[in-house]
């Protein structure tokens, strides 16, 4: 995110904040303005004074719904919206210290490390311009060499027409030798710096790298691409890796937002006895408890304090409940918002509202083969009934049904459309009952459960 859009994001009331999250994600005010004020206040906290800001300490929350109901796009959405280093996780994937897996502290790795790609990018793209330059010095020395002498160009007729023909592409086709290198990340005594089992290998490759060299190799491409590859190289000879590295720490700790799903399937269900998988469960929490209370974490970039960083969970809870968690956990997270089911009125509204709605998207497949495809009112509402009645008849696993409905509904039509350009398809509530009532009478649905 640029600098001036960052600005304006920092402007955003959590009113203004709900309405952008309005036009992707329908329904669950709740959950969107538990959101909204979560993210104005990390900004609020920016402009506080420096002793009182390390006292202010972010409201973390857990979502609490059914599946397919807008836990994770909500999640997803905000991170796009706030610009911040946002990771998603899913707690399943993590085990106790001392099980082969992954450790929960590799979340706070994983972070930094979208933070570092971010602060990366932006510094990037303010050294284009030289970039570029340098590129074209490199590309007309390998079309005229000798041509430049002692590191400055030599100004001649040559010279100058050879850089007009690179600049409207004349060479793009025309091949030559260069040279690139691959640079190994990070010294040797970083290999197991706070890494888990699962990054030893990747950093091991790395150190290895260093302590025998990058080796040059000598390519043959053309001037296109030579042009890329030289790119790229100089954008990295050009950023201070050490800058990009206290910017994204920096960046991490105050504004990061880690987003973990499926928090209820590592709680300890109250109906069962505390054994087997039970304690592997409530070892995970109580590894995740420290990171999310506070603490510092080794990292190869340096140690981060997670004090500051806002965790949002989310879970079905069908099996468990949120009280099934253990009690330290429980307080971590103060804010608890329920989302509501989908209704039918919700669905039709998924169908059409938002910026993204899957009419829209599977339109606009299907334009692509010079097919256009118009969605009747009454057709949407069908649609939106037959999703919500076979949810009703099977698993709800709420507007995913919408997908499994999309795809059938214009499976035949997705199949032929190469072989019928220029033609106009609509969808009429009676083209939709020819393909989707055998299905849903039959329950085949109940087969596709996305």
């Amino acid at each position: 995110m640029s600098a001036s859009a960052k600005l304006q994001l920092d402007q955003m009331t959590p009113r203004q904040i709900v309405e952008e999250l309005d036009r992707y994600i329908v329904g669950q005010t709740a959950a969107k303005k538990a959101v909204a004020i979560a993210l104005r206040n990390r900004t609020r906290r920016q402009q506080l004074s420096e002793d009182l800001r390390d006292e202010v300490y972010p409201k973390n929350i857990i979502m609490i719904g059914p599946t397919g109901v807008g836990k994770t796009e909500i999640a997803r959405r905000l991170s796009k919206l706030s610009g911040a280093p946002f990771i998603k996780v899913e707690a399943t994937k993590y085990t106790e210290v001392g099980y082969v897996g992954r450790d929960v502290e590799s979340m706070i790795r994983d972070l930094m490390s979208t933070a570092l790609s971010m602060v990366k990018v932006e510094l990037q793209s303010s050294l284009t311009a030289e970039a570029q330059l340098h590129v074209e010095e490199s590309l007309l020395d390998l079309l005229l060499p000798g041509s430049r002498k002692d590191g400055e160009s030599t100004v001649s007729d040559t010279r100058e027409k050879f850089r007009e023909k690179l600049q409207r592409g004349d060479f793009d086709d025309k091949r030559v030798e260069i040279q690139t290198s691959s640079k190994a990340s990070g010294p040797v005594m970083e290999i197991f710096s706070g890494a888990g089992m699962e990054d030893v290998g990747q950093n091991l490759g790395g150190a290895l790298g260093n302590i025998f060299g990058g080796k040059a190799k000598k390519r043959s491409v053309t001037v296109k691409q030579a042009r890329e590859i030289l790119f790229a190289e100089e954008l990295d000879k050009l950023v201070d890796m050490d800058q990009v590295t206290e910017i994204a720490r920096e960046r991490t700790q105050s504004m990061g937002i880690i987003f973990i799903d499926e928090i209820d399937k590592i709680a300890s269900r109250s109906s069962e006895g505390r054994g087997g998988a039970d304690v592997s469960r409530e070892g995970v929490q109580r590894d995740i408890l420290p990171i999310v209370e506070g603490s510092k974490v080794s990292t190869k970039w340096g140690t981060i304090d997670t004090s500051h960083i806002l965790f949002i969970a989310a879970g079905a809870f069908h099996i468990s409940k949120p009280s099934d968690l253990i009690p330290e956990l429980q307080g971590r997270f103060p804010i608890r918002v329920e989302l509501e089911e989908l209704t039918r009125s919700d669905f039709q509204r998924i169908l059409t509202q938002p910026k993204n709605s899957l009419l829209l998207q599977y339109k606009a497949l299907l334009k692509t083969e010079n097919v256009e495809v118009i969605f009747t009112d009454e057709a949407v509402a069908r649609i939106a009934d037959y999703a919500f009645e076979v949810n009703q008849m099977t698993e709800n696993i709420g507007a995913r049904r919408l997908h499994t409905v999309m795809e059938l509904l214009l499976e035949e039509l997705s199949f032929s459309a190469p072989e019928i350009p220029g033609q106009s398809i609509t969808i009429t509530p009676a083209y939709i009952d020819e393909r989707l009532k055998p299905a849903v009478s039959d329950q085949d649905l109940g087969r596709f459960i996305l």
